[in-house]
């Protein structure tokens, strides 16, 4: 019944079930004969030329059809879980920022999941969201300024303040507040236009109307705190950044920056279970590391 439940009910019978389920006439009588033999109820009405559904075939039908449709289910589930240890995940990750956790996240991924292919890709927060976007992409690990950009799904990781790091003996290590304006007076080491840092740090100086010196640019926190540590400019920094350089640099909290430096994982709406999984995985990583968070 179920095979021929394929069939829209109108056909049953004859050339028409043949044709639609590929089995052969005897074939198809002998399957009918055998399910009324179980059931103790004739499901087709053979008296006429044309063969037509009785009531119990007609009630026999509508089940058939949901067993069906939950087999087909079943089938769906498991080409889902089939294709998720076959598939690959690509990876983005803004350049200049190693978070271990997402390097654990990977790795349990990978544990659970060995036939999964994974690509990590290093770029500008800017690419990578665009890449998400478009696809290339499945997850991206991206600076940004705000908490899910555009047409996005986003998991905020890092939620922190911007900071002035700067030698000890800089004018701006003496002094217990340090604002936007004060860094106008001085040349300033920051991260490159796509990046979230940057992204942050251009909003707060526009909505005061001031254009700082930017000297040098640089992607990696550790070139920026190098070139600091010199006396090339100030650099702007998040938080726990800075903390990586305390030993050679003094931080000061830029006072009216307010609003945070934000580290996301980012990825399309309606993931696939590679992107789902990877998810989890991330969560429980991110959530057993200690660290400043929103």
């Amino acid at each position: 019944m179920t095979t021929c439940a394929r069939a829209p009910a109108p056909s049953f019978g004859g050339v028409e079930v043949r044709a639609r389920v590929h089995i052969s006439q005897s074939g198809v009588s002998a399957q009918i004969r055998q399910l009324e033999r179980e059931l103790g109820a004739e499901l087709f009405d053979r008296s006429a030329r044309t063969v037509t559904l009785t009531v119990a075939g007609k009630a026999a039908l509508e089940h058939a059809r949901a067993a069906l449709a939950a087999v087909g289910a079943v089938g769906e589930a498991v080409d889902e879980v089939a294709g998720l240890i076959r598939g690959r995940l690509t990876v983005g990750m803004v350049i200049g920022c190693t978070l271990t956790p997402l390097f654990e996240a990977l790795a349990a991924f990978h544990a659970a999941h060995p036939g999964v292919e994974i690509s990590l890709l290093e770029d500008s927060s800017d690419r990578l969201t665009e890449a998400v976007r478009g696809g290339a992409v499945d997850v991206a690990l991206i600076g940004t300024a705000t908490a899910a950009p555009d047409g996005l799904e986003a998991l905020t990781i890092v939620s922190e303040r911007l900071v002035a790091a700067v030698p000890a003996d800089h004018p701006l290590a003496k002094k217990r507040r340090v604002t936007l304006r004060d860094l106008t007076a001085y040349p300033i080491v920051c991260m490159p236009p796509g990046t979230g840092l940057r992204a942050v740090f251009d909003q707060a100086c526009a909505a005061q109307n001031l254009q700082p010196t930017i000297a040098l640019q640089a992607s990696a926190a550790d070139a920026m705190a190098d070139l600091a540590a010199r006396g090339l400019g100030v650099a702007v920094l998040s938080t726990s950044m800075a903390e990586s350089y305390r030993d050679r640099l003094t931080a000061r909290t830029l006072d009216d920056a307010v609003a945070p430096a934000l580290l996301a994982l980012v990825w399309k709406s309606a993931p696939g279970p590679a992107v789902r999984e990877v998810l989890v995985h991330s969560r429980q990583a991110f959530a057993d590391c200690p660290g400043p968070r929103q």
